[in-house]
């Protein structure tokens, strides 16, 4: 049975409108974009998404709201927006002259190493690299925002600290959805006093919907940073004390790993699709490396003739899937430690060959994949937000603490919710990890080694203008999540929130597993069974916060769309 939501989505095919105007869309009205002028700030958080648009509208450019929103969702949306876990960002602007992008991946610390997470019988500890002060990696937001700011924006750090710090000082009013997601995690993020302290009344009950929700430690944490810069936090008294709970805890990290961090500038993965320039984020980071590989393949095929979401377009969408994540598992790792042949990886010579092995009309067996021989050689609970300035400049941000807050442990004193990042590593070869990702030599633990991820922020342009920034949380589904939207948009001609509603399927190889959204029309699941897919009803499947861009003579049209199977604002003016 259909259920209501599914409904709504489907509907909404329908009754997009490109051209209506709302000033602000929530993500419980999902019939409409949000259309604007000026400027554009689309997250998971709806106080992000005006704190943001506060910034453009003093005059500030995309970096300086990215770097704000960022520094407020570590406020508003603990679940995934924090300053103790990492991400990548990328940048088109005219500082940047062309895409630019900023690695600020975790790292392992330096007495990590590779069996770290195995028991005495050599089998993977999942409570060690998920739950413990072990599976924390060396945090790299502030670091990676305080480059974007000082390369690209026009603001300083502790100008976009202000709404963060008001937030966590004077409190934030409890939302429905706030609510809920506590309520969910309740179990874990009471099993830490330190945690429980912070999210919780004394006795342990929830802050109810139309409290206020306030954060001392947090604002203190973030008070230092405004005053000291990021040596309070790799260097200082913030240091100090995450450094004292990692020891109280068993936790590997020291001050000399935070000391030593830097986040680093990386050349984005670079892939052209049917006239189009796509633009995205390169290792550690397996998404951009994906997403072009598999445009390559999907070239070769007429996907607006087969129809949006029809039984052909799907089983082709999952051939490529399968040959894109088989290489995942084998060929991607942090370039620093390894050779990444990302050239050859993304060259449509390897995506022709790859092609060959495609049956139109029969399924290849996981088991028959495997991955290719190269010539010369991420959680649900992430967070991803796109921006856009008056002067057509845009940055493409995704960062997360991996689970849902992290480890759901708090450094005492700092208000700072810890990441679990190891865990993206290759705990053992051949080992699935959270996700169900295979990881392979390239990805296996090693001090200061930035972990493999999914994370994907993407920008497309045309004719040298961006037209499309967009991006998702999801774990292993942010790839073929981000590469939905695009084909939605360039092979579908859909508007943005059609791109963004519709429904959404993903296969990674292994598991061998095809997932679909609720919402496919009956008699195309009946076509995939006599195939001989035996689909999967997932849940929903991402959250993007996707910006498109629409040039009119001397005009920029901005159509902003927040996902709405998760709340948050795209916010215009």
């Amino acid at each position: 049975m259909i259920s209501m939501k599914s409904i709504l989505i489907i509907l909404s095919f329908y009754s997009c409108s490109l051209f209506a105007q709302p000033a602000i869309i929530s993500h419980r009205d999902i019939f409409t974009p949000v259309v604007a002028t000026n400027g554009m700030v689309v997250t998971a958080s709806p106080l992000a998404s005006k704190a943001g648009v506060e910034v453009l509208k003093k005059g500030g450019n995309a970096v300086d709201a990215a770097v704000t929103v960022g520094l407020v969702m570590a406020v508003t949306y603990p679940r995934a927006g924090n300053i103790g876990g990492g991400g990548f960002m990328l940048i088109d602007s005219v500082k940047s002259a062309g895409v630019v992008s900023i690695d600020y991946r975790e790292k392992a610390p330096e007495k990590s190493f590779r069996d770290m997470f195995l028991d005495q019988s050599g089998n993977p500890d999942y409570r060690l690299s998920q739950f413990s002060h072990r599976s924390v990696g060396v945090p790299g937001t502030l670091a990676g925002f305080a480059l974007a700011l000082e390369k690209y924006g026009t603001i300083s750090l502790a100008e976009a600290l202000k709404p963060a710090i008001k937030l966590a000082e004077e409190g934030f009013v409890v939302s429905v959805d706030f609510f809920k997601d506590i309520q969910r995690r309740a179990k874990r993020l009471k099993s830490w006093p330190a945690t429980q302290a912070v999210f919780f009344k004394k006795g342990g009950g929830l802050y109810q919907v139309g409290e206020r929700f306030f954060q001392k430690d947090l604002a203190n944490t973030l008070r230092q940073v405004a005053k000291q810069g990021i040596s309070a936090f790799y260097q200082g008294k913030i240091a100090d004390l995450l450094v004292k709970d990692m020891q109280a805890n068993q936790g590997l990290m020291t001050k000399t790993d935070l000391q030593k961090y830097k986040a680093v500038l990386r050349k984005p993965i670079q892939g052209k699709y049917r006239g189009y320039d796509v633009y995205s984020m390169a290792p550690p980071s397996s998404g951009g490396i994906h997403i072009v590989q598999m445009l390559n393949m999907l070239e070769a095929y007429n996907l607006n003739e087969l129809g949006h979401n029809s039984a052909a377009t799907i089983h082709l969408l999952t051939e490529v899937m399968k040959r894109a994540y088989a290489d995942r598992s084998k060929h991607l790792g942090d370039p620093d430690f390894s050779t990444v042949e990302d050239q050859w990886l993304t060259s449509k010579a390897y995506a022709k060959q790859l092609v060959t092995s495609i049956n139109s009309e029969k399924i290849t067996p996981s088991e028959q994949i495997s991955p290719s021989l190269v010539p010369s050689y991420e959680s649900d609970q992430t967070t991803h937000f796109s921006i856009v300035d008056k002067e057509g400049s845009v940055v493409s941000n995704t960062y997360t603490l991996n689970f849902s807050y992290g480890t759901g442990r708090i450094a005492k004193g700092t208000g700072i919710l810890l990441n679990n990042e190891m865990d993206d590593f290759s705990i053992k070869p051949g080992v699935p990890n959270a996700y169900g990702l295979i990881g392979g030599a390239l990805n296996a633990v090693e001090p200061y080694k930035r972990m493999l991820s999914s994370m994907s922020p993407t920008i497309v342009k045309k004719n040298g203008q961006p037209v499309i920034v967009t991006g998702s949380p999801g774990g292993s589904r942010i790839i073929t999540t981000t590469l939905q939207v695009i084909l939605n948009i360039i092979d579908h001609r859909m508007n943005l929130q059609e791109a963004v509603n519709a429904v959404r399927i993903h296969h990674q190889w292994l598991p061998d597993k095809l997932r679909i959204e609720e919402g496919l029309s009956l008699d195309t699941l009946n076509v995939l069974k006599l195939m001989g897919y035996n689909p999967v009803n997932s849940n929903t499947m991402g959250a993007t916060a996707s910006i498109l861009i629409d040039y009119q003579k001397n005009l920029k049209i901005f159509h902003g769309a927040s996902d709405p199977r998760r709340s948050g604002l795209a916010v215009g003016y």
